[in-house]
């Protein structure tokens, strides 16, 4: 926790402005041009030209801050009270090249360093999940290589699609061989579905990853699995949640653009977000909200408030 003598910011009550109008900040919070004095800052990423079937993720980040405008401050489950102990704000959106996916990653990279060096934490609304790479990348160069807790239907770590070695399928095979990651920290939680061959899952465990696919804790509670993850990772180690939302089932959220059926519930993507408390959580992201294909606004709800949740699992967020 830091910059202890600013007043904080606080989301626009519902009680001052209607939940339907008002700033279409993530969750109504200050708009701010620069991370300087932040804790912890939203940012959006637009980019969806990595991906494979259904596109659509561009419009994320804009449907994700729309939702959110009914979220409060006061985490009712937990106890959290971000707003209590960090500066948050919304820093916008990163101005990606929509016609170009190398030069939108560099872009995002930059961004990202800025972020970084002014001490800010980034928890990012998606775009589809190219962007967890430039992040990754901009992670490493602060902090090293980082642990990470990701939450996906797919591994994502294709060698290249349609020959291409950047897209939404491949960015934790190009983290590995950046040395991005402290492989045998990864957990990847919700892994189903078709594939190739075996090697699609077979891959990450021989770099030392551990595979939780989804029909191994169907019908469970993910809270012992996440005291595995802690004690795995420890308290120090800078740890990144990237969390794609088809990770979750497509009967919670079907607007994502490669649905997997069987995949984990709501209740568990909530613990395994929850269960990071006590992390040294250094960022995260929630990816792959496809808003055409989420015609009620339940998908992009649903991202706003595991948003919600990875601000307050960060440190310094007390517990009232």
């Amino acid at each position: 926790m830091s910059h202890e003598n600013q007043a904080k910011n606080q989301p626009l009550g519902g009680n001052t402005m209607p939940r339907f109008a008002g700033p279409g900040t993530m969750m109504r919070l200050p708009a701010a041009a620069s991370p300087v004095g932040l804790d912890a800052a939203f940012i959006g990423v637009p980019l969806d030209i990595g991906a494979s079937n259904r596109a659509g993720a561009r419009f994320g980040p804009r449907q994700i801050r729309a939702e959110s405008a009914l979220l409060r401050p006061y985490n009712m489950a937990t106890g959290a009270a971000p707003f209590d102990a960090l500066q948050v704000a919304d820093l916008g959106d990163v101005p990606i090249n929509t016609y170009n996916i190398d030069k939108s990653v560099a872009i995002i990279s930059a961004f990202y360093d800025t972020v970084l060096a002014a001490n800010c934490k980034p928890l990012t609304m998606g775009g589809d999940h190219t962007i967890a790479l430039p992040i990754l990348r901009a992670l490493a160069r602060r902090h090293g290589p980082v642990a990470l807790v990701h939450v996906d239907a797919h591994a994502d770590v294709n060698d290249e699609m349609f020959g291409e070695p950047i897209a939404h399928g491949t960015p934790f095979r190009r983290a590995v061989e950046e040395g991005l990651l402290i492989a045998d920290k990864v957990w990847q939680i919700g892994l189903r579905g078709t594939g190739y061959a075996a090697d699609d899952f077979d891959w990450p465990r021989r770099q030392g990853f551990t595979i939780v696919p989804a029909h191994e804790v169907w019908f469970q509670s993910l809270a012992p699995l996440m005291a595995q993850v802690r004690a795995a990772i420890g308290a120090t180690t800078p740890v990144y949640i990237s969390f794609d939302i088809d990770g979750l089932d497509p009967a919670f959220a079907g607007g994502t653009g490669t649905p997997e059926i069987g995949g984990l519930t709501v209740p568990q993507g909530l613990e395994i977000i929850r269960g990071c408390r006590g992390l040294n959580v250094v960022g995260a992201d929630l990816v792959e909200v496809s808003p055409p294909y989420d015609p009620s606004g339940n998908t992009a709800l649903l991202g706003a408030n595991l948003l919600y949740e990875m601000l307050c699992v960060l440190p310094g967020v007390p517990v009232r």
